[in-house]
This record gives C-alpha cells, structure tokens and sequence, in this order.
C-alpha cells in the first residue's frame, strides 16, 4: 500500500504533521510605534478560517512566526514568507504556515511574515507600508541570526502572488530608505517566487493588487518603481520561480520578464512553467505535474548552496 502512496501525498502527509506544531516564536514587527502609521480604532484586523485554512485581513500590528526545523535537520538556511491575497487579505495557512512546514523538512525555518495591506486608513503611504513590514521582518531575522541558529547569509526570501510582488519587491527595493533603521542588512541571499505578481504596468499585472498597493490613478513614476522587472540591477539576488502556463489570474509574462531582467545582469535564475495549475497552487495539486515544485526548489537549494 505505501508504495502505491504518491510523493506528493508523502510531502503532505509530513506537512501536515509537522504544521501541528505551534510556531517556536511570535514576535511583533514593530514593538515600539510602527513608522507612519495612522491610528483607527475601527480599523480592526479580521481572521476567517474556511476548511481548516486561516485568511487574515486587516492587519495592523504585523508580526513574524518563527518556526524552527529539528535540530538534526536544521541547515542554517532561513526564508521570509509572504502569503498571497491580491494585497487584500493573505492566505495565511495555504501560502504560509504550511509553506513553513515544507521548509523545516527540508532543514529550512520557515518565518511567517503577516503584513500590513496597504491602506489609507491606517498608513501614510500605502505604496511603502508593507515594504517597511519586509524590511524590518529581514533585519529580525538577521538580528537573531545566531540564537535560532541561522546562518545570516543564507536568508532568503519567499513570495506567493501578491506576496511575491512584496517578496520581488524586497529584492530590488532592500536598500530602499523607507523608515528609520539600523545598519543591519534588508537584502535576501536568494529568491523563490511563485506565481508572483512582478510588474505594476497596467498591460500585464494583476490589476487588484495595483490598485490595492498604488490606488486608482497611480503616476507612470510610481507604476515604474514598483514594476520589479525594471528595477533589478547586479546587485538584486537570484531566484526560483515557479507557475502554470494557464494562469488567468496573473499573466505569466510577470515571471518571464523577471528571469530576462536577471538574465541581463547575469544573475543566476530558475524558472519553472508549469502545464496546468492556475492561479494560487500553493505546495501543488496532487496528479499535476506542478506539484514537483517543491522537490525542484530543494534541489535548487541544494545547488546554490542552501542546503
């Protein structure tokens, strides 16, 4: 019977178990004042969980889950996840919590990132407010390098869909002075992008997330910045990217743009299109060739020397 049982089934099997496991550490983002913020007592985060999976929206006091592999498997490599939902809500359990537990069974710590959704309810720019949420979530993570165990040049960061665009985001805007911080690096050692929304360029992006993150009448100067493809330069690290060719959510020429702009700088990148799988796949649909992903991004890690 067990060799009838597919890997897939075998990764979800070890997901599941091990995302039984409470996250090691809860830390808030920001556990003084949140850099321009705007108080609203109305303004109040929500959660919903729909067949065992958690959907956030709302966020106002952002935080990170620290989850730590087994001491014998653990690696030293680290990765800044953030779930997807169009810059909407975030789809905490499918992009994140899960995708954390995939990550300790490879020897990976998986960090939850919950972010701030742009709004102008509660940010004075919405356009930068979860890039401050990024940044600072990658200078935790290196801060606390040595007591989780982590190697501070083997953290990376890990997008899906809109999350990818901030994940993107991060690894062209690092340097980017968006709040008053410390001297502790914001740049990720490596990339992994799934399904990512990459430009902000009104001819292939998502048009949710553009509106969400730049409002209704964005500049041509701010759709220009925030179009990720046109902001790589040499220094922007390399990247894994996986999604379907039938995308309809998210046009795949996001993806495609971004490998040609790595491409250019001659930095080295992966990227996987997949047959089948739409939009939001997450760990994969078992019996679709677009469940390999994970087996082909620990191989990559593997290669680049993560793992």
């Amino acid at each position: 019977m067990i060799r009838n049982i597919t890997k897939l089934s075998i990764l979800l099997f070890i997901t599941s178990i091990i995302s039984m496991k409470a996250q090691d550490k809860v830390l808030k983002v920001w556990p003084n004042k949140i850099p321009g913020a705007i108080e609203n007592s109305r303004y109040m985060e929500k959660d919903t969980v729909v067949n065992g999976e958690e959907d956030i929206t709302k966020v106002t006091d952002p935080t990170i889950s620290v989850y730590l592999p087994h001491k014998v498997k653990a690696t030293g490599t680290a990765v800044v996840i953030c779930p997807g939902g169009g810059y909407e809500h975030l789809a905490y359990t499918k992009e994140g919590t899960k995708v954390a537990a995939w990550l300790n069974s490879i020897g990976v710590v998986g960090v939850v990132l919950k972010y701030r959704l742009p709004s102008d309810l509660i940010m004075k720019n919405k356009n930068i407010g979860p890039l401050q949420d990024v940044q600072e979530a990658m200078r935790i993570v290196r801060r606390n390098a040595k007591e989780w165990n982590i190697n501070p040049n083997k953290i990376g960061i890990m997008g899906f869909s809109a999350g990818g665009h901030l994940a993107s985001t991060l690894c062209t805007h690092y340097n980017m002075k968006v709040y008053d911080s410390d001297k502790t690096s914001a740049r990720p050692n490596f990339s992994i992008l799934l399904y990512p929304v990459i430009s902000m360029q009104s001819s292939i992006t998502h048009m949710g997330s553009q509106v969400a993150l730049l409002g209704k009448n964005p500049s041509k100067k701010i759709i220009t910045e925030f179009s990720n493809n046109l902001q790589v330069n040499k220094k922007t690290p390399e990247a894994f990217l996986a999604l379907a060719a039938d995308d309809h959510t998210v046009p795949v020429q996001n993806s495609i743009d971004y490998f040609l702009a790595l491409k250019k700088f001659s930095i080295p990148a992966e990227l996987h299109i997949y047959k089948k799988g739409g939009h939001g796949f997450g760990l994969g649909y078992e019996g679709e060739t677009n469940s390999d992903w994970p087996q082909a991004c620990a191989h990559w890690l593997k290669q680049i020397g993560m793992l």
